[in-house]
């Protein structure tokens, strides 16, 4: 009964969307990323960003103010993961808080010693458990770009890392999907890019997925999605496992 009445008011809403048909053609011309998209997933798409935008609460901080092209061009990205899955995937939490450029989080933590650190560190993006993602502006203007770097879609892949618990690189698979199949590919995926950036090898993928496991799943689909015929040639075992947990294959579009 809930999920019928969910379903429901969300067509409701679609049905009644306010999206200006010129804003939502502007923000799609804008992002080479959505280039290959079928006409059939364009309007899926902007079905889902019009509940995205009903159902999550964008916030500027820090002075920025917050445009409807900016506001589209998030959404879009943040959708684009979820096309075959849906808005459900991105339950438990509501805001998206938008700084105008990098913005420097304090965080405090206890080592093994019982020494407190206190860390200030400039980020680009940020996801808490059950709690916001955060945004750099300027980061998201430069996303979408096929140049392998998407700061919208590494949070948001966050988010979906952490609907099973705390982020690890091990999203919720569906049933379909082989737990020992996805552990090999990402672990001896992970070994083998960490040795190559250690030994300071070039690569298109961000060097940042050597970080840990979880970064290595954001930033694998951050290259899924940006440069997936790179991701396909380099670990095939990677984009397989996240083609079939995305439900997409960019490569082929």
């Amino acid at each position: 009964m809930v999920w019928s009445f969910r379903n429901w008011r969300r067509r409701r809403i679609q049905a009644h969307d306010t999206l200006p048909e010129p804003a939502w053609r502007d923000a799609i011309s804008s992002l080479p990323l959505l280039g290959g998209l079928s006409g059939d997933e364009i309007i899926r798409l902007r079905e889902l960003v019009i509940l995205f935008l009903h159902e999550k609460e964008l916030v500027a901080a820090d002075g920025y103010v917050l445009s409807g092209d900016m506001r589209l061009k998030i959404a879009a990205q943040a959708c684009l993961p979820i096309l075959n899955l849906g808005l459900d995937y991105y339950a438990g939490w509501v805001s998206i808080i938008v700084y105008p450029d990098e913005f420097v989080p304090e965080y405090e933590f206890m080592d093994e010693d019982g020494v407190v650190h206190h860390i200030r560190e400039p980020m680009i993006g940020e996801s808490w458990e059950r709690g916001p993602v955060i945004l750099s502006a300027a980061d998201v203007e430069r996303s979408g770009e096929l140049d392998g770097v998407n700061v919208v879609i590494h949070e948001f892949a966050h988010k979906l890392d952490m609907l099973n618990g705390a982020p690890d690189g091990f999203p919720p698979l569906h049933h379909e999907m082989d737990r020992v199949a996805w552990t090999q590919a990402f672990s001896s995926a992970f070994d083998a890019f960490s040795a190559k950036v250690e030994s300071g090898v070039g690569t298109m993928i961000d060097p940042y997925a050597a970080e840990s496991p979880a970064e290595f799943f954001a930033v694998m689909s951050e290259a899924f999605f940006e440069i997936p015929r790179s991701l396909l040639g380099e670990y095939p075992e990677v984009y397989r496992q996240l083609a079939a947990f995305f439900r997409q294959d960019p490569a082929a579009r």
